[in-house]
Protein backbone atom coordinates (compact mmCIF):
# COMPACT_ATOMS: atom_id res chain seq x y z
CA UNK A 1 0.00 0.00 0.00
CA UNK A 2 0.88 3.40 -0.90
CA UNK A 3 1.69 5.87 2.61
CA UNK A 4 2.64 9.83 2.48
CA UNK A 5 5.08 10.04 4.98
CA UNK A 6 4.91 13.01 7.75
CA UNK A 7 8.19 14.13 8.24
CA UNK A 8 7.02 16.76 11.47
CA UNK A 9 4.65 14.20 12.85
CA UNK A 10 6.54 11.27 12.40
CA UNK A 11 3.36 9.02 11.66
CA UNK A 12 2.33 7.97 8.10
CA UNK A 13 -1.29 8.06 6.55
CA UNK A 14 -2.87 6.29 3.81
CA UNK A 15 -4.17 7.18 0.96
CA UNK A 16 -7.88 7.33 -0.26
CA UNK A 17 -7.58 4.19 -2.11
CA UNK A 18 -4.35 3.44 -3.04
CA UNK A 19 -3.28 0.18 -4.68
CA UNK A 20 -6.31 0.09 -6.83
CA UNK A 21 -3.99 -1.26 -9.95
CA UNK A 22 -3.80 -4.60 -7.99
CA UNK A 23 -6.99 -5.60 -7.36
CA UNK A 24 -7.90 -4.04 -10.82
CA UNK A 25 -5.36 -6.53 -12.58
CA UNK A 26 -7.37 -9.34 -11.14
CA UNK A 27 -10.77 -8.34 -12.87
CA UNK A 28 -9.02 -7.20 -16.27
CA UNK A 29 -9.66 -10.70 -17.57
CA UNK A 30 -13.23 -10.50 -17.68
CA UNK A 31 -14.35 -12.72 -14.78
CA UNK A 32 -16.56 -11.39 -12.17
CA UNK A 33 -15.43 -11.50 -8.84
CA UNK A 34 -16.44 -10.88 -5.31
CA UNK A 35 -14.86 -8.95 -2.72
CA UNK A 36 -14.16 -11.83 -0.72
CA UNK A 37 -12.31 -13.71 -3.83
CA UNK A 38 -10.19 -10.47 -4.31
CA UNK A 39 -9.59 -10.25 -0.58
CA UNK A 40 -8.49 -14.14 -0.91
CA UNK A 41 -6.16 -13.63 -4.13
CA UNK A 42 -4.48 -10.04 -3.27
CA UNK A 43 -4.11 -11.39 0.35
CA UNK A 44 -5.65 -7.94 1.51
CA UNK A 45 -8.23 -7.52 4.12
CA UNK A 46 -11.81 -7.49 3.18
CA UNK A 47 -12.24 -3.40 3.88
CA UNK A 48 -9.10 -2.71 1.91
CA UNK A 49 -10.37 -4.77 -1.02
CA UNK A 50 -13.71 -2.77 -1.02
CA UNK A 51 -12.17 0.12 -0.30
CA UNK A 52 -10.26 -0.03 -3.64
CA UNK A 53 -13.20 -1.73 -5.43
CA UNK A 54 -15.11 1.45 -4.59
CA UNK A 55 -12.65 3.56 -6.24
CA UNK A 56 -12.58 1.63 -9.41
CA UNK A 57 -16.21 1.96 -10.10
CA UNK A 58 -15.64 5.60 -9.39
CA UNK A 59 -13.26 5.55 -12.01
CA UNK A 60 -15.98 3.90 -14.08
CA UNK A 61 -13.96 0.83 -14.70
CA UNK A 62 -15.22 -1.59 -12.65
CA UNK A 63 -19.18 -2.75 -12.19
CA UNK A 64 -21.37 -4.58 -10.48
CA UNK A 65 -22.33 -7.80 -12.34
CA UNK A 66 -25.38 -9.94 -11.28
CA UNK A 67 -25.69 -13.32 -10.85
CA UNK A 68 -23.98 -14.11 -7.80
CA UNK A 69 -25.21 -16.91 -5.70
CA UNK A 70 -25.98 -16.26 -1.83
CA UNK A 71 -24.64 -19.84 0.26
CA UNK A 72 -27.05 -17.92 3.15
CA UNK A 73 -28.06 -14.51 3.66
CA UNK A 74 -27.55 -11.13 1.63
CA UNK A 75 -26.02 -12.53 -1.65
CA UNK A 76 -22.66 -11.49 -2.56
CA UNK A 77 -22.33 -8.57 -4.96
CA UNK A 78 -19.96 -9.63 -7.68
CA UNK A 79 -17.75 -6.90 -9.42
CA UNK A 80 -16.15 -7.64 -13.26
CA UNK A 81 -14.36 -4.71 -16.06
CA UNK A 82 -16.73 -2.75 -17.27
CA UNK A 83 -15.17 -2.37 -20.90
CA UNK A 84 -17.81 0.18 -22.23
CA UNK A 85 -16.19 3.06 -19.55
CA UNK A 86 -13.56 4.27 -21.95
CA UNK A 87 -12.58 3.90 -25.55
CA UNK A 88 -9.26 4.26 -27.58
CA UNK A 89 -8.08 4.87 -31.27
CA UNK A 90 -6.12 2.46 -33.23
CA UNK A 91 -4.77 3.78 -36.42
CA UNK A 92 -2.94 1.67 -38.79
CA UNK A 93 -0.93 3.44 -41.52
CA UNK A 94 0.65 2.32 -44.29
CA UNK A 95 2.44 4.04 -47.23
CA UNK A 96 -0.98 4.18 -48.96
CA UNK A 97 -3.58 3.61 -46.85
CA UNK A 98 -4.74 4.10 -43.53
CA UNK A 99 -7.72 2.31 -41.19
CA UNK A 100 -8.86 3.64 -38.37
CA UNK A 101 -11.06 1.69 -35.79
CA UNK A 102 -12.12 3.09 -32.11
CA UNK A 103 -13.02 0.26 -29.65
CA UNK A 104 -13.81 -0.27 -26.21
CA UNK A 105 -11.76 -1.59 -23.41
CA UNK A 106 -12.26 -5.18 -24.48
CA UNK A 107 -11.36 -4.32 -28.29
CA UNK A 108 -14.95 -4.69 -29.32
CA UNK A 109 -15.18 -1.89 -32.48
CA UNK A 110 -17.48 0.73 -32.52
CA UNK A 111 -17.12 2.41 -35.40
CA UNK A 112 -13.85 2.35 -38.00
CA UNK A 113 -12.49 4.51 -41.70
CA UNK A 114 -10.51 3.42 -44.30
CA UNK A 115 -8.92 5.88 -46.59
CA UNK A 116 -6.60 5.90 -49.21
CA UNK A 117 -3.63 8.33 -48.56
CA UNK A 118 0.05 8.94 -49.32
CA UNK A 119 2.52 8.79 -46.73
CA UNK A 120 4.60 10.92 -48.63
CA UNK A 121 2.35 14.23 -48.25
CA UNK A 122 4.03 14.35 -44.93
CA UNK A 123 2.89 14.25 -41.28
CA UNK A 124 0.58 17.52 -41.28
CA UNK A 125 -1.41 16.45 -44.36
CA UNK A 126 -1.95 12.65 -42.71
CA UNK A 127 -2.24 13.50 -38.62
CA UNK A 128 -4.68 15.89 -40.09
CA UNK A 129 -6.83 13.32 -41.68
CA UNK A 130 -6.38 11.29 -38.77
CA UNK A 131 -7.76 13.92 -36.13
CA UNK A 132 -10.61 14.90 -38.37
CA UNK A 133 -11.25 11.08 -38.53
CA UNK A 134 -11.25 10.68 -34.94
CA UNK A 135 -13.71 13.40 -34.16
CA UNK A 136 -16.14 11.54 -37.13
CA UNK A 137 -15.72 8.29 -35.35
CA UNK A 138 -16.64 9.67 -31.71
CA UNK A 139 -19.35 11.20 -33.36
CA UNK A 140 -20.56 8.13 -35.10
CA UNK A 141 -20.84 6.09 -31.59
CA UNK A 142 -22.27 8.96 -29.64
CA UNK A 143 -18.87 8.99 -27.58
CA UNK A 144 -17.49 12.05 -26.60
CA UNK A 145 -13.96 13.19 -26.41
CA UNK A 146 -13.68 13.06 -23.02
CA UNK A 147 -14.52 9.37 -22.61
CA UNK A 148 -11.61 8.65 -24.88
CA UNK A 149 -8.65 7.46 -22.97
CA UNK A 150 -5.54 7.13 -25.49
CA UNK A 151 -4.64 7.21 -28.90
CA UNK A 152 -2.48 3.79 -30.73
CA UNK A 153 -0.64 4.84 -34.28
CA UNK A 154 1.54 2.28 -36.64
CA UNK A 155 3.63 3.84 -38.88
CA UNK A 156 5.08 2.23 -41.72
CA UNK A 157 8.93 2.93 -40.60
CA UNK A 158 11.35 3.06 -37.45
CA UNK A 159 9.93 4.61 -34.75
CA UNK A 160 11.67 5.79 -31.32
CA UNK A 161 8.86 4.73 -29.11
CA UNK A 162 9.14 6.47 -26.36
CA UNK A 163 8.74 10.05 -28.20
CA UNK A 164 6.74 8.18 -30.61
CA UNK A 165 8.84 10.03 -33.20
CA UNK A 166 9.72 8.13 -36.42
CA UNK A 167 13.80 8.02 -36.67
CA UNK A 168 14.95 8.01 -40.45
CA UNK A 169 12.18 6.60 -42.23
CA UNK A 170 12.90 5.74 -45.53
CA UNK A 171 9.52 6.18 -47.35
CA UNK A 172 8.34 9.06 -45.24
CA UNK A 173 9.65 12.12 -46.37
CA UNK A 174 9.32 15.07 -43.57
CA UNK A 175 8.54 12.74 -41.15
CA UNK A 176 12.19 12.23 -39.54
CA UNK A 177 11.77 12.86 -35.86
CA UNK A 178 8.64 14.77 -36.59
CA UNK A 179 6.43 15.02 -33.17
CA UNK A 180 3.67 12.82 -33.76
CA UNK A 181 1.65 12.68 -29.85
CA UNK A 182 2.80 16.60 -29.88
CA UNK A 183 0.60 17.29 -33.09
CA UNK A 184 -1.93 14.96 -32.25
CA UNK A 185 -2.45 16.13 -28.51
CA UNK A 186 -3.33 19.03 -29.52
CA UNK A 187 -6.84 18.12 -30.39
CA UNK A 188 -7.05 15.02 -28.12
CA UNK A 189 -5.52 15.60 -24.36
CA UNK A 190 -4.81 11.83 -24.12
CA UNK A 191 -1.97 9.43 -24.09
CA UNK A 192 -0.67 9.04 -28.02
CA UNK A 193 1.10 5.67 -28.40
CA UNK A 194 2.99 5.88 -31.69
CA UNK A 195 5.65 1.77 -33.10
CA UNK A 196 5.98 0.64 -36.61
CA UNK A 197 3.63 -1.15 -38.50
CA UNK A 198 5.39 -4.76 -37.85
CA UNK A 199 5.04 -4.56 -34.17
CA UNK A 200 1.17 -3.40 -33.76
CA UNK A 201 0.74 -6.58 -36.66
CA UNK A 202 2.81 -8.56 -33.91
CA UNK A 203 0.05 -7.62 -31.56
CA UNK A 204 -2.97 -8.06 -33.32
CA UNK A 205 -2.17 -11.33 -34.73
CA UNK A 206 -1.52 -12.52 -30.81
CA UNK A 207 -4.31 -10.75 -29.42
CA UNK A 208 -6.84 -12.08 -32.33
CA UNK A 209 -5.89 -15.48 -32.93
CA UNK A 210 -3.05 -17.02 -30.37
CA UNK A 211 -4.35 -15.57 -26.77
CA UNK A 212 -2.49 -18.15 -24.98
CA UNK A 213 1.13 -17.65 -26.72
CA UNK A 214 3.53 -16.61 -25.16
CA UNK A 215 6.73 -16.55 -27.84
CA UNK A 216 5.47 -15.54 -31.30
CA UNK A 217 6.73 -13.82 -34.16
CA UNK A 218 5.35 -11.76 -36.77
CA UNK A 219 6.96 -11.93 -40.69
CA UNK A 220 5.76 -9.01 -42.72
CA UNK A 221 6.78 -10.03 -46.47
CA UNK A 222 5.86 -6.90 -48.61
CA UNK A 223 8.08 -3.99 -50.02
CA UNK A 224 10.22 -4.28 -47.19
CA UNK A 225 10.75 -7.50 -44.91
CA UNK A 226 10.71 -6.91 -40.70
CA UNK A 227 9.61 -8.98 -37.86
CA UNK A 228 7.49 -8.27 -34.34
CA UNK A 229 8.55 -10.62 -31.96
CA UNK A 230 7.23 -11.28 -28.73
CA UNK A 231 8.73 -13.33 -26.19
CA UNK A 232 7.82 -14.15 -22.70
CA UNK A 233 4.42 -12.29 -23.59
CA UNK A 234 6.53 -8.95 -24.39
CA UNK A 235 6.72 -7.02 -27.61
CA UNK A 236 11.10 -6.70 -27.50
CA UNK A 237 11.65 -3.73 -29.38
CA UNK A 238 15.39 -3.30 -28.69
CA UNK A 239 17.77 -0.85 -26.89
CA UNK A 240 16.63 1.78 -30.43
CA UNK A 241 13.48 0.40 -31.53
CA UNK A 242 15.32 -1.62 -34.20
CA UNK A 243 14.54 -5.09 -33.17
CA UNK A 244 13.44 -6.98 -36.00
CA UNK A 245 14.67 -5.44 -39.08
CA UNK A 246 15.23 -8.92 -40.75
CA UNK A 247 15.29 -7.26 -44.13
CA UNK A 248 18.66 -6.14 -44.03
CA UNK A 249 20.55 -9.25 -42.75
CA UNK A 250 22.87 -10.94 -45.18
CA UNK A 251 21.60 -13.62 -47.14
CA UNK A 252 23.63 -16.44 -48.72
CA UNK A 253 22.24 -15.47 -52.35
CA UNK A 254 22.95 -12.33 -51.69
CA UNK A 255 26.34 -11.60 -53.00
CA UNK A 256 26.63 -8.10 -54.46
CA UNK A 257 23.14 -7.31 -54.87
CA UNK A 258 23.03 -3.27 -53.87
CA UNK A 259 20.05 -2.65 -51.33
CA UNK A 260 18.70 0.68 -50.26
CA UNK A 261 20.10 0.89 -46.88
CA UNK A 262 23.79 1.14 -48.66
CA UNK A 263 24.77 -2.71 -48.02
CA UNK A 264 24.43 -5.46 -50.48
CA UNK A 265 23.04 -8.76 -50.36
CA UNK A 266 20.33 -8.09 -48.11
CA UNK A 267 16.90 -10.14 -47.55
CA UNK A 268 14.75 -6.94 -49.32
CA UNK A 269 16.78 -6.66 -51.98
CA UNK A 270 16.27 -11.00 -52.86
CA UNK A 271 12.89 -11.04 -51.63
CA UNK A 272 11.47 -7.92 -51.17
CA UNK A 273 8.21 -6.81 -53.38
CA UNK A 274 10.22 -4.92 -55.94
CA UNK A 275 12.88 -7.53 -55.95
CA UNK A 276 10.28 -10.53 -56.75
CA UNK A 277 9.27 -8.01 -59.63
CA UNK A 278 12.64 -7.33 -61.22
CA UNK A 279 13.40 -11.13 -60.74
CA UNK A 280 10.49 -12.55 -62.53
CA UNK A 281 11.24 -10.08 -65.49
CA UNK A 282 14.02 -11.22 -65.53
CA UNK A 283 12.96 -14.57 -66.17
CA UNK A 284 9.85 -13.99 -68.68
CA UNK A 285 11.08 -10.66 -70.44
CA UNK A 286 7.89 -8.97 -68.85
CA UNK A 287 7.37 -5.39 -67.48
CA UNK A 288 5.57 -5.83 -63.70
CA UNK A 289 6.49 -2.80 -61.32
CA UNK A 290 5.17 -4.19 -58.35
CA UNK A 291 4.55 -7.19 -56.27
CA UNK A 292 0.65 -7.64 -57.24
CA UNK A 293 1.69 -8.82 -60.56
CA UNK A 294 3.81 -11.51 -59.08
CA UNK A 295 1.04 -12.31 -56.60
CA UNK A 296 -1.33 -12.83 -59.24
CA UNK A 297 0.41 -14.37 -61.75
CA UNK A 298 1.50 -17.15 -58.72
CA UNK A 299 -2.21 -17.23 -58.44
CA UNK A 300 -3.21 -18.42 -61.63
CA UNK A 301 -0.80 -21.22 -61.34
CA UNK A 302 2.02 -19.44 -63.65
CA UNK A 303 5.36 -21.34 -63.21
CA UNK A 304 8.20 -19.18 -63.45
CA UNK A 305 6.14 -16.38 -60.65
CA UNK A 306 5.74 -20.02 -58.38
CA UNK A 307 9.52 -20.54 -59.03
CA UNK A 308 10.36 -17.10 -57.66
CA UNK A 309 7.82 -16.97 -54.88
CA UNK A 310 9.03 -20.35 -53.41
CA UNK A 311 12.63 -18.85 -53.44
CA UNK A 312 11.80 -15.77 -51.97
CA UNK A 313 10.80 -18.10 -49.11
CA UNK A 314 13.96 -20.27 -48.99
CA UNK A 315 15.76 -16.58 -48.67
CA UNK A 316 13.56 -15.73 -45.59
CA UNK A 317 13.67 -19.23 -44.50
CA UNK A 318 17.94 -18.66 -44.54
CA UNK A 319 17.52 -15.37 -41.93
CA UNK A 320 14.60 -16.98 -39.89
CA UNK A 321 16.09 -20.36 -39.15
CA UNK A 322 18.86 -18.15 -36.94
CA UNK A 323 16.06 -16.12 -35.42
CA UNK A 324 14.11 -19.51 -34.56
CA UNK A 325 16.80 -20.73 -32.60
CA UNK A 326 18.20 -17.90 -31.27
CA UNK A 327 14.46 -16.93 -29.94
CA UNK A 328 12.66 -20.13 -29.81
CA UNK A 329 9.41 -19.13 -30.65
CA UNK A 330 6.66 -21.55 -31.05
CA UNK A 331 4.13 -19.74 -33.70
CA UNK A 332 6.30 -17.58 -36.77
CA UNK A 333 3.18 -16.17 -38.06
CA UNK A 334 3.84 -14.95 -41.95
CA UNK A 335 1.61 -11.60 -43.26
CA UNK A 336 2.10 -8.94 -45.18
CA UNK A 337 0.80 -8.34 -48.88
CA UNK A 338 3.53 -11.39 -50.00
CA UNK A 339 1.61 -13.50 -47.92
CA UNK A 340 -1.47 -13.88 -50.24
CA UNK A 341 1.37 -15.65 -52.49
CA UNK A 342 -0.47 -18.05 -50.08
CA UNK A 343 1.14 -21.76 -50.03
CA UNK A 344 4.37 -21.31 -51.71
CA UNK A 345 5.76 -18.81 -49.92
CA UNK A 346 5.19 -20.35 -46.64
CA UNK A 347 6.59 -24.18 -48.61
CA UNK A 348 10.00 -21.95 -49.02
CA UNK A 349 10.63 -20.88 -45.81
CA UNK A 350 9.33 -24.32 -43.61
CA UNK A 351 11.58 -25.95 -46.30
CA UNK A 352 14.44 -24.15 -44.62
CA UNK A 353 13.33 -23.54 -41.46
CA UNK A 354 13.05 -27.10 -40.56
CA UNK A 355 16.19 -28.22 -42.05
CA UNK A 356 18.31 -25.32 -40.61
CA UNK A 357 17.51 -24.82 -36.99
CA UNK A 358 17.81 -27.35 -34.27
CA UNK A 359 15.20 -29.92 -34.01
CA UNK A 360 14.32 -28.45 -30.10
CA UNK A 361 13.56 -25.56 -31.62
CA UNK A 362 11.26 -26.89 -34.39
CA UNK A 363 9.91 -29.52 -32.39
CA UNK A 364 6.44 -27.72 -31.57
CA UNK A 365 7.10 -24.65 -33.74
CA UNK A 366 4.23 -23.43 -36.10
CA UNK A 367 4.82 -21.52 -39.27
CA UNK A 368 1.34 -20.15 -40.40
CA UNK A 369 -0.54 -17.65 -42.46
CA UNK A 370 -1.69 -14.47 -40.44
CA UNK A 371 -5.24 -14.86 -39.71
CA UNK A 372 -6.11 -11.34 -39.06
CA UNK A 373 -4.98 -10.12 -42.35
CA UNK A 374 -5.04 -6.72 -43.21
CA UNK A 375 -6.83 -5.63 -39.80
CA UNK A 376 -3.11 -7.28 -37.93
CA UNK A 377 -2.21 -3.82 -37.44
CA UNK A 378 -4.99 -1.61 -36.93
CA UNK A 379 -6.13 -3.96 -33.92
CA UNK A 380 -2.39 -4.12 -32.75
CA UNK A 381 -2.90 -0.36 -32.22
CA UNK A 382 -5.98 -0.71 -30.03
CA UNK A 383 -4.21 -3.27 -27.85
CA UNK A 384 -1.40 -0.93 -27.59
CA UNK A 385 -3.67 2.11 -26.72
CA UNK A 386 -5.48 -0.47 -24.18
CA UNK A 387 -2.61 -2.61 -22.27
CA UNK A 388 -1.27 1.31 -21.41
CA UNK A 389 -5.10 2.55 -19.95
CA UNK A 390 -5.05 -0.30 -18.36
CA UNK A 391 -1.68 -0.87 -17.19
CA UNK A 392 -1.16 -1.44 -13.48
CA UNK A 393 1.06 2.54 -13.95
CA UNK A 394 -2.34 3.68 -15.28
CA UNK A 395 -5.20 2.67 -13.17
CA UNK A 396 -2.61 3.50 -9.62
CA UNK A 397 -2.16 7.14 -11.31
CA UNK A 398 -6.05 7.76 -11.79
CA UNK A 399 -6.98 6.13 -8.75
CA UNK A 400 -5.02 8.46 -6.77
CA UNK A 401 -6.61 11.62 -8.10
CA UNK A 402 -10.05 10.06 -7.92
CA UNK A 403 -12.40 12.03 -6.25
Amino acid sequence: MLKIESEKQGRTSALPAPGASEVFQLLRDGQPRTRAELAQLTGLARSTVASRVETLMTLGLVAPYGGAVSTGGRPPSLFALNPGARVVIGADIGATHALVILTDLSGAELASARQTLNISDGPDAVLGWLVATIGDLLVQSRRSSSELAAIGIGLPGPVEHETGRPINPPIMPGWDRFDVPGLVQRSFAVPVLVDNDVNIMALGELSSNWPDTTDLMFIKVATGIGAGIISGSMLQRGAQGTAGDLGHVRVPRGGDIPCRCGNTGCLEAMAGGPALAAALNELTGGTLTNSQGVIDLVRSGDGNAIQVIRQAGRDIGDVLATCVNLINPSVVVIGGSLAQAGEHLLAGIREVVYRRSLPLATEHLRIVPSVAGQSAGVRGASVMAISHVLSPESIETASLIAP
